[in-house]
Formats: structure tokens, C-alpha cells, sequence
């Protein structure tokens, strides 16, 4: 089985070489176990005509068309394992996806490549003609649509009066301003002819069937059970109901002061909209089956440190906040459990999830590229030079970190050590939102392409006793 973590052997080639084994073995099993492309196949079959996944099944004969519709920084993993199971059962595929690699492999799928963070023009035209699929079909045709963490970008669509520019300038000002992520979400769900629940209303509009298969990224989303079994509280994506509202979107723009520095457009919209404007927030009739939640990860990471004989414990998987201020909280966890045994005994595991976020007021501050994971893994190494052997993986989940090409960083005690010589002040890049360059350059970025999944960011931390 081959590495999800592409640069694994460079990256425990330098700095604390046992304690960067350790957190990338854990974390290269956590990637493999949670790869959609495999949780699907492990629960949906074709057998001539009926089509089952986990406990319920459908005769294909009795409809029309079969479409698949995705989007999501998942979505290749998990459009290639439909595809590939409905084979010349599928009429038409459209997936939206963040990268697509050369490694993937689809029979009747068109895949575009969305933009994300920031929305763009591709994204926005694959979404048009995914309405155009729903708005056209009946009540003989069925769509099996398969969504991740992502889609509210990749899946760019604006009501009238909203342009994508609006757009994309809007999701760039609500990604720095601080505001959590189901902040973020309750205004560009409001905007979104497709998100918050907009694509499932299209299609329930035609008569047609909706079978979605999801990936949930939103911290406090329980743990799964069996997969296998339609999950009856699915929510907050395009094809699901929204749990967010008008009256949230209005509360984020006052509470961060928004109102002059999102577009005209938008501000106007919220503020003046009525009922007519809100999501839905209930589809009854569709069949949802969610295949990972936030937590697993965790779960996984933990359960892969016990079998390599290791005490390991899940801090949250909750995490929000500034991310250098995480980094540097979870050195001082490092420091307390090699001085005092607190609250658990060295060597150990911690693991974290979460979504934290970075505060950019100024774009004329930006003096490079990053990411949550970046800049965590970053201040951990500021930090950490008083916690001997600590080593920390900060990663988003899905293998893209912010704007950078790397899933994240990896940081450990002797890091700052080795910034002074190769030329890197890690301050400076943090002050700048450098530090996928300064990372870069210590050779401390993790690189793995599409892992499959997107469970945002996922933090392991191995602590040895004091050497």
C-alpha cells in the first residue's frame, strides 16, 4: 500500500527523526481509512438492475436517466467509485472538483476544476448545468449526488442580481475576517442559487429522486456508526437542508463589521430580503447516507497510535480559533505533560480537529502563501524549542492548505533551531502569512495530492519523555 503522504520519506529524514516517524505513520493511516473512494465501494453495489447501497436498494429499470452530480474537495474519490460502479448505467456525470489528477479515472463523468477558496468562472458554468440537468428532468430520473467540504465554492452559483465577482470578493473578505465557518457559510448559502439546500429544491422541484452520499466537515457533527444506514439528520450542504439563516447572515455582517467591505450588492440583499429569500431547512423524501464526520478522524488517529503501543488522547475535535495561537497553546500542552505528567503521561499522542481560521485585515500585510495548518505548525515550532522531541502534523485533511499546494506542515523541537541557518525567520513569516515558503524551505511541508477525504484540519502531536 502506497503513501498517502507523498514526501513521507524526506520529511523523517530531518529534524527529530523518531517523533516525525511516529506522527506521519499515524497520520498516513488515518488518510487511507478515511479515502471515499473505498468507503463507497464498501457499501454500494450493481447487480443488473438494482442498485443497493447499504440497507436500501433501487431498481434502475424504473427510471429514465441516472445522473451523478458532485462537488466538493473530496468529490474526485467520490465520483470515480459511482462512476465506476453504475458504469453504462450512468446517463451523465458532472463533478466539481478542486484538482483534478492525472490518476483519476471516470467512464461517463465530465470533471471541471472549481476554484476554492475563491469561486471561479469554471465552477460557476459546471454549476448552471447542473441546474439545467434538474430543472429538465422528471419524475422517472434519479440523481445521486455526492458532496464534500468545498462544495459552497467549487459549486459557485449567485441568484440574479449577484454577480460571481460579488461573489469571490465576498468570500475572500469573509475568509479573513475572523468569523467561524458556519458564519461564513450563512452568507454565501443566502447568496447561492445551489448551497444551503438550493440544488435539492431544483431537483425536488422536477419529481425526480435524490439519493446523497456526504462527507460533513462542520465541527460537532457525531462520530458515524454504520454507514450503511440512511443518516437522518444530513444537512447544510447543496443538497441538503440548511440550518443556518437569514437572521444569522445579518448577525455576521454586523458582528464582524462587514457592512462596508462586502459588495454593495450582497449587504443590500440580506438586509432587505424577505422569507421568500431563507433556505430550506427539511427534505423528507430524499436518502442521505454519510460516509465520514469530523470526529473519525480523531477516532482513527487514535486507535492507529494504540496499535503502535502508544497512550494517545483526542484533546477536541472542536478546535477553532487563530491558528498560531493554537500551535503555540499546543506547545505549552507538550511542555506541561513532560514537566508534570498532565493530563497525560509522555510518551503519548494528542490528537486535535477542528477548522481554525487566520485574521488578514489587510491584504498589504500578505508577503506569501499559507494556511491554518501552516501557520499552526509554524508557532508550534516557535514554541516548542523547551518541549526535547515534540514533534507536531498540522494538515487540512483533503491535501490543499489555503492558497498552497502542500496539505500542510510538520514542526518539531529542533525547527526554529534550523530556521536561523537555512535563512528563515518563522516571526516574520507568520507576521507576513508567509509560511508555506518558510515551511518550504526547512522542508517541512507535507505533501499529498487528493487523500479522498475532507475532514478540514487534523493535528497529531507526539510527545516523548524527557530525554
Amino acid at each position: 500500500m502506497s503513501s498517502k503522504i507523498r514526501n513521507i520519506d524526506a520529511l523523517c529524514d530531518i529534524g527529530d527523526r523518531e517523533s516525525r516517524r511516529i506522527v506521519l505513520a499515524i497520520t498516513d493511516r488515518v488518510l487511507h481509512r478515511l479515502d471515499a473512494y473505498q468507503r463507497i465501494k464498501s457499501i454500494m453495489k450493481l447487480d443488473e438492475d438494482i442498485l443497493t447501497i447499504g440497507s436500501r436498494s433501487w431498481d434502475l429499470s424504473t427510471k429514465r436517466n441516472v445522473y451523478l452530480v458532485g462537488a466538493g474537495k473530496a468529490c474526485n474519490h467520490m465520483a470515480m467509485a459511482v462512476d465506476e460502479i453504475l458504469d453504462d448505467r450512468l446517463t451523465r456525470g458532472i463533478a466539481i472538483v478542486k484538482i483534478a489528477e492525472d490518476t483519476d479515472r471516470f467512464r461517463r463523468t465530465e470533471v471541471h476544476e472549481g476554484g476554492h477558496p475563491i469561486p471561479n468562472e469554471v465552477g460557476h458554468r459546471a454549476s448552471l448545468e447542473i441546474l439545467e440537468l434538474a430543472d429538465n428532468a422528471s419524475a422517472d430520473d434519479l440523481f445521486i449526488a455526492v458532496v464534500s467540504g468545498g462544495s459552497s465554492a467549487l459549486m459557485s452559483c449567485p441568484i440574479d442580481g449577484i454577480t460571481l465577482d460579488d461573489e469571490m470578493r465576498a468570500t475572500d473578505v469573509l475568509l479573513k475576517s475572523g468569523a467561524g465557518i458556519y458564519e461564513i457559510n450563512a452568507i454565501r448559502r443566502h447568496v447561492s442559487q445551489t448551497n444551503g439546500g438550493m440544488l435539492a429544491k431544483r431537483i425536488a422541484a422536477s419529481g425526480a429522486e435524490l439519493i446523497g452520499i456526504g462527507i460533513s466537515d462542520a465541527v460537532g457533527t457525531a462520530p458515524t456508526e454504520d454507514i450503511g444506514v440512511p443518516y437522518g439528520t444530513y444537512k447544510s450542504t447543496p443538497i441538503g437542508p440548511d440550518q443556518t439563516t437569514l437572521d444569522d447572515a445579518r448577525r455576521v455582517i454586523e458582528d464582524y463589521h462587514l457592512a462596508d467591505r462586502l459588495p454593495r450588492s450582497i449587504v443590500e440583499y440580506l438586509r432587505t430580503v424577505g422569507a421568500e429569500g431563507e433556505t430550506p431547512k427539511a427534505f423528507p423524501d430524499n436518502t442521505y447516507f454519510l460516509l465520514n464526520t469530523l470526529p473519525d478522524s480523531c477516532r482513527y488517529a487514535k486507535e492507529a497510535a494504540e496499535a503502535m503501543g502508544l497512550r494517545a488522547m483526542i484533546v477536541s475535535s472542536f478546535l477553532e480559533g487563530e491558528s498560531k495561537d493554537a500551535g503555540t497553546v499546543f506547545a505549552s500542552i507538550a511542555r506541561e505533560i513532560q514537566a508534570h505528567g498532565n493530563p497525560i503521561e509522555a510518551p503519548c499522542v494528542l490528537v486535535a480537529a477542528g477548522e481554525t481560521t487566520t485574521q488578514i485585515l489587510d491584504n498589504q500585510t500578505i508577503a506569501g502563501r499559507g494556511g491554518p495548518g501552516h501557520e499552526l505548525a509554524a508557532s508550534f515550532a516557535i514554541a516548542a524549542t523547551k518541549a526535547p522531541g515534540a514533534a507536531l502534523l498540522s494538515i487540512d485533511t483533503e491535501g490543499t492548505d489555503g492558497t498552497t499546494p502542500a496539505a500542510g506542515g510538520i514542526c518539531d523541537s529542533t525547527t526554529a533551531a534550523r530556521a536561523a541557518p537555512a535563512g528563515v525567520n518563522l516571526h516574520a513569516a507568520l507576521r507576513g502569512h508567509a509560511t508555506h515558503e518558510a515551511l518550504t524551505a526547512l522542508g517541512d511541508a507535507v505533501m499529498t495530492g487528493n487523500t479522498g477525504t475532507n475532514l478540514c484540519d487534523l493535528n497529531i502531536i507526539y510527545v516523548p519523555g524527557v530525554r
